[in-house]
């Protein structure tokens, strides 16, 4: 018997800095058919004010000591945000930079990590930076918040959909006074999706993520990027709890015509996932496979990025692939 696309490994691999949340509860918001306007008939962006403390999209006040400029990223959203906003991390442990749209080989290996990776970055590491704020991801790095008191700004984010990423940039840019930046990209995103929106394929596409066969289907809600495929596409995967899962018998029965894969590596880079379910008799039976129609995609981007100028290269990337 197939195995079953098993537990969420973002969650535990945060990794998947993607993760951690993803394979998502399908939030109202990226519903299809619910609370979640089409991109186009929102009302227009807001400018966005200075201020010296906001209170995030999950109701935390963040007031840091003076307007921040050495900003430590724990989480790829952190180097979205500050890309977007016309900056660049103090340091961080993501690898999102070195994406071409983003800073490049080049400038992205000229900015100090952290050690200790996404699940533990060294405190002594992150505060000798002299961070004005550092940025995490609430599920991974909370647990951090009591090193950090007194000694620097410590802002736990954790987005669920799109609108949750354009919140946290629009608070970050008001502390660090950068609103028309904010405003910008929050338009170029909105202008991406209304063009998704009006060209929505009516083919069934699939994300999956992991390292083998015991992967996991990105569902909307906590996975962002996958948020966004109801919108674009028929994207019938719903979140079915932390443990949620669904058997390859289950996605052969959807037909799915475009099939999205993010590899999640682990130590060195070994053979991305489509590669290795290439043998298995079920997988090789879906649609998208038969069809030549598997993708890999950058998880740094699809699973972890979460920002405005990830979701961008997205939306991109998924409806080229789905035309």
């Amino acid at each position: 018997m197939p195995r079953t696309l098993s537990r969420i490994l973002r969650r535990t691999v945060a990794l998947a800095a993607a993760g951690v949340l993803l394979a998502g509860c399908g939030a109202a918001d990226d519903a299809p058919g619910a609370a979640g306007r089409a991109a186009a008939s929102l009302p227009p962006v807001q400018p966005v004010a200075d201020a010296d403390s906001i209170t995030d999209v999950r109701g935390k006040k963040i007031s840091p000591e003076r307007t921040p400029e050495r900003i430590v990223c724990l989480v790829a959203l952190c180097d979205d945000m500050l890309t977007e906003l016309g900056m660049v991390p103090t340091a961080t442990n993501s690898s999102l930079l070195a994406h071409p749209r983003f800073l490049g080989k080049e400038k992205a290996q000229q900015i100090p990590v952290i050690p200790g990776g996404f699940l533990s970055p060294e405190v002594e590491a992150i505060l000798s930076h002299k961070p004005d704020l550092v940025i995490g991801l609430e599920d991974t790095h909370g647990k951090l918040a009591p090193a950090l008191q007194g000694a620097t700004t410590f802002w736990a984010v954790q987005p669920a959909t799109w609108r949750d990423s354009v919140a946290y940039l629009r608070d970050l840019a008001a502390l660090t006074h950068r609103g028309d930046r904010a405003v910008a990209a929050e338009r170029r995103l909105r202008a991406k999706l209304a063009a998704a929106e009006k060209a929505k394929s009516g083919k069934t596409a699939l994300i999956v993520f992991g390292s083998d066969e015991n992967f996991g289907v990105a569902a909307p809600g906590r996975d962002v990027a996958a948020g966004l495929f109801p919108r674009i596409c028929d994207y019938p995967w719903k979140d079915r709890g932390v443990e949620g899962a669904y058997s390859l018998e289950e996605i052969l029965a959807q037909d799915v015509d475009v099939l999205f894969v993010e590899t999640i590596a682990f130590g060195a880079p070994g053979k991305r996932l489509s590669e290795k379910m290439a043998g298995n008799a079920l997988w090789s039976q879906i649609p998208a496979v038969k069809n030549g129609k598997v993708i890999e995609v950058d998880p740094e981007v699809w699973a972890k990025g979460r920002g405005t100028r990830s979701l961008g290269i997205v939306l991109d990337e998924a409806t080229a692939a789905l035309r």
